[in-house]
């Protein structure tokens, strides 16, 4: 099977899960669609662009010492 139709497979079970609130399960499914798209050419790029997105986060929160403080 494709690797695209498990990832769907995956999202719709997430899906029915949650309108069902079954927590667990939609966590569950959504952790295998998560990983299934990681895996594809597509979202290969993900774990890069989530680590950017948290160090400019990181960097952001970071107080201003020194010569960097304004006032």
């Amino acid at each position: 099977m494709s690797v695209v139709v498990l990832t769907f497979f995956a999202i719709l079970g997430a899906f029915i899960c949650a309108k069902a609130r079954v927590a667990g399960g939609a966590v569950v499914f959504a952790l295998i669609a998560l990983v299934l798209f990681i895996g594809t050419p597509t979202g290969s790029g993900l774990p890069g662009a989530v680590s950017d997105v948290l160090t400019a986060v990181s960097k952001a929160s970071q107080p201003l010492t020194g010569s960097e403080a304004v006032g």
